[in-house]
């Protein structure tokens, strides 16, 4: 493990280790003249929800995968803990990209990219629910999609697992709207809301939303509950693993008894929910669950799966929020209900999820992000 607790293990699940780097997406030049605005590639930076990572049309990109994620290695500065030679942040929550492309019907598409830090790994096995709040204005902004007056409506087809979502932007007079007063915990500034309706998201990894067929399981001695609503999570009393479920990120990742039983009952969820070998994946979350203490439905603390979230992700907190309202799950009987949402307890706040359910079946599910451009222009790769 590197200095910064991230692992090959944090990536995905069918990590690639990058070939050979090669010059592939850049337009080489003379070493005396400076460089012009065609050898760079456009690239916007944004803040989705409580993640950041860099947003490509996809026709800007290399075609062929191999390639496509040696160059993106290369614009985010691995393999480095600290990307120090690239535009990635040092931290999984910040080393990220959406690549996004036009989709049948007037949908868009949105392929998100885990990118390793440490490690030269590019991962497309789950999906971001952070970075997909920036997908509609992205798309918006590079004319994917016209705004169509105060507010727009995209449909967003998620090309990891599936599912489609909408998403809402504010674009009066045509444009996007950045700035806003809604708040979400883990970001320090208000913006503009950008509302999430997800559909078809049950089962959209492991084929099921209950996938060993049952609401509460038992591994290794843990009481578990193994649910997939867009985002494979595995629920835990946080009590059955001897801690209280309030504990900081940092004191959780220091205890290196309670991290190995953790991977302990997720290698062995993976096995139950269909996924395989999960040791090189980064799927399923383990999420200890906790009574809530400040105001929310239940309190959570999520292993991605080595370090833990300092927040939530989107749809991990959806099928963490779904769980809560099925009768026999782990979650069902710490969770307190005094809404039509359930609020997510995390380490920097809570995150509402709202979930519509019909009889066992999930109709839709919605949560409340917001996003904001940092930058849009070019990126100049480390060269091959």
């Amino acid at each position: 493990m590197s200095t910064d607790g991230i692992s090959a293990d944090d990536i995905g699940a069918h990590p690639r280790t990058a070939p050979p780097v090669s010059t592939a997406g850049i337009r080489a030049h003379p070493p005396s003249t400076p460089p012009v605005s065609a050898d760079g590639i456009r690239c916007m930076l944004m803040r989705g929800g409580t993640s950041k990572g860099a947003y490509f049309l996809a026709e800007d990109l290399p075609a062929d995968p191999a390639r496509r994620d040696d160059l993106l290695l290369r614009i985010m500065g691995s393999p480095d803990e600290r990307q120090i030679d690239g535009i990635g942040g040092g931290h999984p929550l910040t080393s990220k990209v959406a690549v996004v492309s036009p989709g049948p019907d007037g949908t868009v598409d949105y392929l998100f990219l885990q990118i390793g830090t440490a490690e030269p790994r590019v991962s497309d096995r789950q999906t971001c629910g952070n970075l997909l709040a920036g997908v509609a204005p992205f798309a918006i902004e590079r004319g994917l999609c016209p705004a169509t007056g105060d507010t727009t409506e995209v449909r967003v087809r998620i090309r990891n697992g599936g599912g489609t979502a909408t998403a809402v932007v504010a674009t009066p007079g045509g444009r996007v709207r950045y700035d806003g007063g809604t708040a979400i915990s883990g970001v320090p500034f208000p913006a503009a809301p950008v509302t999430l309706y997800f559909t078809g998201t049950e089962g959209a990894t492991c084929g099921s939303l209950l996938p060993t067929g049952s609401p509460a399981d038992e591994i290794d001695g843990v009481p578990v509950t193994c649910v997939d609503n867009g985002m494979p999570v595995v629920l835990a009393p946080a009590a059955s693993l001897g801690v209280t479920g309030y504990e900081t990120p940092a004191a959780l990742e220091a205890d290196p008894v309670l991290r190995a039983k953790v991977e302990r009952v997720r290698l062995r969820a993976g096995e139950l929910m269909g996924l395989g070998d999960v040791r090189e994946t980064t799927v399923p979350k383990v999420t200890l669950v906790a009574p809530p203490r400040d105001g929310g439905a239940l309190s959570t603390r999520t292993f991605i799966p080595h370090r833990v979230h300092t927040s939530i992700g989107v749809l991990g907190a959806v099928s963490v929020a779904t769980a809560a309202l099925l009768g026999g799950s782990v979650a069902a009987g710490l969770t307190v209900r005094t809404g039509e949402t359930v609020r997510i307890e995390h380490p920097t706040g809570f995150l509402d999820a709202s979930i519509e359910m019909d009889g066992p079946r999930v109709r839709r599910a919605g949560v409340v992000r917001t996003a904001r451009k940092l930058f849009d222009g070019l990126v100049w790769p480390r060269p091959g």
